[in-house]
């Protein structure tokens, strides 16, 4: 048995830059591409980082569960649901799958569903910049069980000693009465040379496990601190560069939801049908890293 994606949904531009609506959006578009009902989902995972007015409480999985309408009925024979905060940067999603994974493989949810994305906590921008460089977009991975021969393996993660490369946090000496809407983003000189080395650990651990040298038939997609970070880790590995997919970097980094719509518009671009599996890795603060391989369906459709 394993775990694949069944569906995924983005949320980007519009209306507002709340991560909460986002987030909430691009749930319901998974879930309405998959064809299942909000009963059917028995776990929502939250990776994203970067929030609302920088709210601390309630959790904000469960402001999303709302906004998706997941568990919202309460009566005697409803089925339950219920959600978390899983916040680790931008390998968060990651870890999400690895915790999807054991929830999954116990046959105690029928899918679960990881959000992933971040916003300036002003709530008035959705571009990057030097000061904030992560732009506004919401993300849904949807996955289940299978007995097929696909899906996720083991996801290898790695931290680097030292300094943690990249910092976020709101500056408590300073933030006066407007902290709610303050974001500090440092980057350390060299942070993405720290974050490639030990990108590169785990994925070629994960490589490593799977045993086949021939990577010709492997998609990467990778975090995005930068467009190169991608080509950059492509080169060191050895997969070509046109397999490599990106989102769309148009606005910046879309964080903690980069993986997620990269894979959501290689499907919808339907430019995975001549590869096997992809290979996702990611990278950020620590500095840490996190990679699995994902064995991919014979036929991959484009999301409706």
């Amino acid at each position: 048995m394993g775990v694949r994606i069944k569906s995924t949904g983005v949320s980007r531009t519009g209306d507002t830059h709340s991560i909460i609506t986002h987030s909430g959006r691009a749930a319901k578009r998974a879930m309405e591409r998959a064809g299942i009902q909000p009963e059917q989902v028995g776990v929502m995972i939250n990776a994203g980082v970067h929030r609302d007015s920088n709210i601390v409480e309630p959790a904000v999985s469960a402001l999303i569960q709302k906004a998706a309408g997941i568990g919202l009925e309460y009566e005697k024979d409803d089925p339950t649901s219920f959600s978390f905060d899983l916040m680790n940067g931008a390998i968060g999603v990651l870890n999400a799958v690895q915790v999807a994974t054991s929830i999954l493989e116990t046959g105690s949810a029928e899918h679960v569903l990881i959000v992933s994305g971040d916003t300036h906590p002003s709530l008035t921008r959705a571009v990057a910049d030097d000061e904030f460089p992560y732009a506004t977009a919401g993300a849904a991975l949807l996955l289940e069980r299978t007995d097929e021969p696909e899906g996720f393996g083991r996801v290898h993660t790695a931290t680097a000693e030292g300094t943690p490369a990249i910092e976020a946090y709101v500056d408590t000496a300073t933030m006066g009465t407007v902290g709610r809407g303050l974001m500090t983003v440092e980057r350390e000189p060299g942070f993405e040379d720290r974050l490639l080395e030990i990108a590169l650990e785990t994925a070629r651990a994960a490589l490593a496990e799977d045993g086949a040298a021939d990577l010709s038939g492997t998609v990467l997609i990778a975090s995005t601190p930068s467009a190169e970070f991608p080509l950059r880790l492509a080169d060191s590995l050895g997969i070509a560069r046109d397999s490599v997919r990106t989102p769309d970097l148009s606005y910046g980094d879309p964080h903690t939801a980069a993986l997620t719509i990269a894979y959501d518009r290689a499907v919808a671009q339907e430019s995975l049908g001549s590869h096997t599996r992809v290979l996702f890795v990611a990278a950020g603060a620590g500095p840490s890293a996190a990679a699995v391989l994902y064995q991919l369906p014979a036929l991959v459709g484009a999301p409706a």
